[in-house]
């Protein structure tokens, strides 16, 4: 027998009842998309345009698709928020729960933070979308919505009472971006909803903005990545791809180079390189990945020497953290999923380690 059945929190609807609602399409004024691009030709939200992500590799074009990042910003009073969502069908994996899949999460400007609101939460089946809906304090102010993790996104409709206001969020996030480029760790694995992934947590922890390039299991450190990546607009880059290499020889061959190709194009660019966060689970983890993927002593010493090296040809903006800090300390054995992916309390973790390394580096 279903929960929801006892206990009506569990309990979701996605039925639109309310009245006199004004719909929107988030890619039109007065709304701001943050993260994600609408690529007309896909007819979809993506994470960098489609024809670059093709040329990287098959898995990056699928997973390009993922919104993990993507974000629209409004400012309202209505004292109800609704959505409609035109997404993929989606499937399922046993580390994740729905919401982290394919969820939207809502947030809104309280005592000038961005503070948790609610969760579109997905139906169990769905063939083409889902709606939404919240009533809310009916006070004028910013409000943040977070796209899917895992899931992709064809068209976002936001609705509003029919006499509320809506206008454009303040201005009031740094800007340019920084940039994460990852695996999936990085785009978000397995967070139980958007605004749980490291990348978003720091972006409101730090006011900044932020653009997500994690690529599960497909994030391997390709030319073709660098240099797109090398001609963004960015305050800081952040490099985590490590756990993606396929090999010792395969990231010893692609590491050096693909901070090469982007420091030659953005001298002053302050960028932070990382080895993988699963370290404390070695064991279980290098059994995963099998004899060919080699160990995490190896892949640091390359990770390492990647740092060493810039820093011996002179290069004062680049910065390396051991992954094997990151979860030290109390409740160490608590902060993933299934010993490789971090959960909610892992992402905050990971999140406020990197706080301390790159905020004097934003220089805010």
């Amino acid at each position: 027998m279903q929960i929801d059945k006892f206990d009506k929190n569990f309990l979701i609807n996605s039925d639109i009842t309310e009245p006199d609602i004004v719909w929107f399409d988030v890619n039109e004024p007065p709304f701001k998309i943050k993260g994600v691009i609408y690529d007309d030709n896909a007819k979809r939200y993506v994470r960098i345009p489609q024809e670059i992500a093709e040329k990287v590799s098959d898995g990056v074009a699928h997973i390009n698709t993922w919104t993990a990042g993507g974000r629209v910003c409004f400012k309202t009073n209505s004292k109800y928020i609704a959505i409609q969502a035109e997404t993929d069908q989606i499937g399922s994996l046993a580390q994740m729960s729905r919401s982290g899949l394919a969820g939207f999460d809502l947030y809104r400007r309280f005592n000038d933070k961005e503070t948790y609101f609610t969760t579109f939460l997905p139906p169990e089946k769905w063939d083409a979308g889902y709606s939404g809906e919240i009533k809310t304090y009916g006070e004028l102010t910013d409000y943040t919505l977070y796209f899917p993790i895992y899931n992709g996104v064809k068209k976002v409709f936001i609705g509003i009472k029919k006499d509320a206001i809506i206008d454009m969020a303040d201005d009031n996030i740094r800007e340019p971006p920084i940039v994460f480029y990852g695996s999936s760790i990085t785009n978000g694995g397995c967070a139980s909803r958007p605004g749980n992934t490291y990348p978003s947590i720091l972006g409101r922890r730090l006011s900044m903005d932020f653009i997500n390039l994690g690529f599960s299991g497909s994030a391997k450190g390709e030319k073709e990545m660098a240099e797109y990546v090398s001609v963004l607009d960015m305050s800081l880059l952040v490099i985590e791809y490590d756990s993606n290499a396929p090999s010792e020889n395969w990231l010893e061959e692609t590491h050096y180079p693909f901070y090469k190709i982007i420091r030659d194009k953005q001298p002053d660019l302050p960028i932070v390189i990382m080895s993988h966060c699963a370290a404390l689970h070695a064991v279980y983890y290098e059994m995963k990945a099998g004899e060919t993927w080699g160990s995490f002593d190896n892949r640091r010493k390359i990770i390492k020497s990647t740092y060493l090296r810039a820093k011996k040809a002179g290069d004062e903006n680049i910065y390396y953290i051991d992954g094997r800090e990151i979860f030290k300390g109390d409740e160490w054995d608590a902060v993933t999923t299934e010993g490789v992916h971090p959960n909610d309390f892992g992402f905050m973790r990971f999140a406020q380690y990197l706080e301390k390394i790159i905020k004097p580096l934003l220089k805010i």
